[in-house]
């Protein structure tokens, strides 16, 4: 593989693993939170507003920046009915073929995505709640985490090419 896309999946693949393994952590704030939440309403009989769409924003966010490191480890579903029994290159080629479709899911995301943070951006959009929050930080997070995933699919492309030509990028 020439040495720009040695750099590209390098590069994309040690950003994935620190932001995945930074957004592993986000469970124990959301935990904290609903925890919170539970002791305030037993305890104290006050109900708190925010905190079940805080703890889906944090789980938003724990999901979509922990995509791109799922990805990254192969911890994804996958149906595993013949794709076992392939050899490495027939599964690197059956791979290369499959994530077009999965690159082109995500970019036609990520174009709704920042279609949808601009729209939060330039009409301060928020969330038709009792606690109405502004939405553009979730959303810009969201988008952020499509890109994520849609870089380390790109990322996983060029891996599968260097595998089925026999040369895998190390």
């Amino acid at each position: 593989m020439p040495e720009p896309v040695r750099l590209f999946v390098r590069y994309v693949d040690a950003l994935n693993h620190r932001i995945g393994r930074v957004a592993m952590y986000l469970i124990f704030p959301m935990a904290g939170i609903l925890l919170y939440a539970t002791a305030s309403r037993v305890m104290l009989g006050v109900p708190i507003n925010w905190a079940m769409e805080m703890s889906q924003f944090m789980l938003s966010a724990y999901y979509l920046l922990g995509g791109a490191y799922s990805m990254q480890l192969g911890a994804h579903v996958r149906m595993d009915l013949f794709y076992d029994r392939l050899s490495a290159r027939n599964r690197a080629v059956t791979d290369m073929i499959t994530i077009l479709f999965v690159i082109f899911y995500l970019a036609v995301l990520f174009i709704g995505g920042v279609s949808s943070t601009q729209y939060a951006i330039s009409y301060d959009q928020k969330n038709y709640t009792a606690w109405a929050p502004v939405l553009w930080p979730i959303k810009t997070i969201m988008t952020f985490g499509i890109f994520l995933v849609l870089l380390q699919a790109v990322s996983s492309f060029f891996k599968d090419i260097a595998i089925a030509r026999g040369k895998p990028i190390t």
